[in-house]
């Protein structure tokens, strides 16, 4: 099965599609594709078969969120949890991986026309092989715009939230930045997703309501949508389903987020008078400023700080950037 599956959508799929796309539409969904065991006991069937009919239901389901406007779509495709399972399971996925990723390079024409797909996670953890293609994959498909699709493989939110933070902290012990430049924004900037704007709505299928350590921090503001469905089993009508849900609640969600964005922004502002107060204090001679002097000051200060973040967050691409570039050059070489 192709990672593009073409087609128009029957009539009575276009018809709802247009009606729900008078409404306030997600750009970003998150999806947790659980159910592929539980469908392969149901159908008396391999699990590496439910496994597969877990990746072709993918496929069909990218087709309709292209149908539907939707831009980008980001995946729990593999939780680091999940090497716990038995060894043939493991080894299982990470030769579906193999193909799918073999596949998707041999289709790299037709895929770079679609979509630009980038992988997130532990790449320390998966075989090198498995490494060095995902590294393919993401360089050969980088240049499209339009849509995007994110593979959270050898993944889980905490080992990103723990390694966003290892990089500020690498940033700090670089010169790059200074320990006060540390924030909510930048950790952000420091994530795996940083590329993507946070998910509007996160549909997890199978009946289970918990996140299972995927996107925690991205989806603080984001629409939560629990179904039933095995995900070998999820249909257009389950996707029109969870977007409604995110349609009735799309002003709560709009409000909680601008409250969030006006919070942060007045954070680092404080943050700010806070190191340009200690600077006026200890270079002021004990006389204390005017207004004048601390916005100056202010603003002096605030503009050397995101000079500083910029430059640092530009290191911080430039290294993995490298991480992918070498991955492929070790590729060629072996």
């Amino acid at each position: 099965m192709s990672w593009i599956r073409e087609g128009e959508l029957n009539l009575i799929e276009k018809i709802s599609a247009n009606v729900l796309k008078a409404g306030p539409m997600p750009k970003h969904v998150a999806f947790i594709m659980d159910g592929n065991r539980r469908f392969a006991l149901k159908n008396n069937i391999e699990r590496q078969e439910g496994h597969m009919q877990g990746f072709n239901k993918l496929a069909e389901t990218l087709r309709w969120c292209k149908h539907l406007n939707i831009q980008e779509v980001t995946v729990y495709a593999f939780s680091i949890e999940n090497f716990k399972r038995t060894k043939d399971e493991v080894d299982g996925l990470m030769e579906l991986a193999r193909q799918k990723f073999e596949r998707l390079l041999d289709e790299r024409k037709v895929v770079e026309k679609y979509v630009n797909i980038f992988v997130l996670g532990e790449f320390n953890m998966l075989p090198l092989d498995l490494q060095q293609l995902i590294a393919k994959a993401v360089i050969t498909t980088r240049t499209h715009n339009k849509c995007f699709l994110n593979v959270c493989f050898a993944y889980t939110s905490r080992y990103e939230i723990t390694n966003a933070v290892r990089e500020m902290a690498w940033g700090v012990e670089q010169g790059l930045i200074k320990a006060s430049d540390v924030s909510e924004a930048l950790l952000s900037e420091c994530l795996y997703s940083n590329n993507s704007p946070n998910p509007d709505l996160l549909i997890r299928t199978s009946g289970e309501v918990r996140l299972s350590d995927f996107l925690l921090w991205q989806t603080s503001h984001s629409c939560l949508v629990f179904q039933s469905v095995l995900w070998p089993e999820y249909s257009f009508w389950n996707l029109c389903e969870a977007i409604l849900q995110y349609q009735l609640n799309h002003k709560s969600i709009q409000k909680a987020r601008d409250l969030h964005q006006e919070h942060e922004a007045l954070q680092q502002l404080e943050a700010d008078h806070a190191c340009v107060a200690e600077h006026l204090q200890h270079h002021g001679n004990g006389k204390p400023a005017d207004a004048q002097r601390r916005q100056e000051a202010l603003l002096h200060y605030t503009a050397c700080r995101e000079e500083r973040v910029h430059d640092f967050l530009e290191a911080l691409k430039h290294k993995r950037d490298s991480f992918i570039n070498d991955l492929c050059s070790e590729d060629v070489l072996a």
